[in-house]
């Protein structure tokens, strides 16, 4: 039986080793030992299936829609002898330049497109502390993967969130350039939001590895899940080879002719409107370990 198109590369993705930070992440663990909340592996099982079911869909759901993004977006190849923008689909392998030019004059569409799905993924984060620690991470990845994965929608992503995107976002742009499909992506992202804590545990607790890993192996099943149910929050998404939209999208409340702005029309009103139906699930317990960890002195990771 062959291989499904991506599946090495969704290793190399979840691989711990992947120079790009994310060993260095608790996902909560470390201040929920602190306080006492996270004691031994029952607490573990806990904390980890209930991380998974918010935080986990969300991420899978973002890194879902980005790959998605990615796979469709149109890069504005400027002629350099008319001026005149021609369309051309982003590849993977495929790196921007070679003469083309990708400056904020160019990036056009794609580029407000990147910056939407970031602010999605911001406003569904609410804790500042876990923001700064996914721009962190997302960064890191999208640095390591342009080496690995040299893709047009990685340069462009740089381009567009220059303080560094979150990191569902990047994930999600990068398995896309790796040649995975957005299920692959959902999946990916919501492995590591249950390896990390589990990994940080054992290192905080001493616990048993053999364990740790069947709690996680006991999980399996939930995260088939949860990648799939991100991937079906998307089903609104516009598809691949639909024609743009002809009517400006408008907000809620927005007067019928007045002026789009950065919103834009076309295929940029299709993602938006489908990207409303993008899981929001909040996880208040972890946004106050976040914002506790932050002011914690003696720590070992990230959040």
């Amino acid at each position: 039986m062959s291989a499904v198109k991506g599946d090495a590369a969704l290793l190399l993705l979840a691989d711990s080793r992947l120079p790009a930070g994310g060993h260095a992440h608790s996902g909560g663990v470390e201040e929920a030992v602190r306080r006492g909340a996270v004691t031994g592996t029952g607490d573990l099982a806990r904390f980890l299936r209930g991380r998974l079911a918010t935080s986990g869909l969300v991420t899978a759901a973002l890194a879902a829609a980005a790959c998605e993004l990615a796979v469709s977006e149109v890069v504005l190849v400027t002629d350099s002898e008319t001026g005149s923008g021609t369309a051309a689909r982003s590849a993977p392998g495929a790196a921007a330049g070679g003469g083309a030019d990708t400056g904020a004059g160019a990036m056009g569409e794609p580029a407000a497109l990147w910056r939407r799905l970031d602010a999605e993924a911001d406003a569904r984060t609410a804790s500042p502390a876990q923001r700064e620690a996914s721009r962190t991470q997302g960064r890191l990845l999208l640095r390591t993967a342009r080496r690995m994965w040299p893709a047009a929608a990685l340069d462009m992503l740089a381009r567009a969130v220059p303080e560094g995107p979150h990191h569902p976002v990047a994930l999600g742009a990068v398995a896309a350039s790796a040649g995975c499909e957005p299920l692959q992506a959902a999946l990916a992202a919501a492995y590591a939001t249950v390896t990390g804590p589990a990994t940080a545990a054992v290192r905080l607790l001493g616990l048993d590895p053999v364990a740790v890993h069947r709690l996680l192996a006991d999980l399996a099943p939930a995260l088939d899940e949860t990648a799939h149910a991100a991937c079906t929050s998307l089903a609104g998404a516009v598809p691949l080879d639909e024609e743009p939209y002809e009517e400006p999208y408008e907000e809620p409340g927005e007067e019928p002719g007045e002026e789009p702005d950065e919103r834009g029309t076309g295929r940029h009103a299709g993602w938006r409107a489908a990207w409303r139906a993008l899981p929001g699930h909040g996880a208040p317990a972890l946004d106050l370990l976040a914002e506790g960890h932050l002011t914690n002195p003696a720590k070992l990771f990230v959040s």
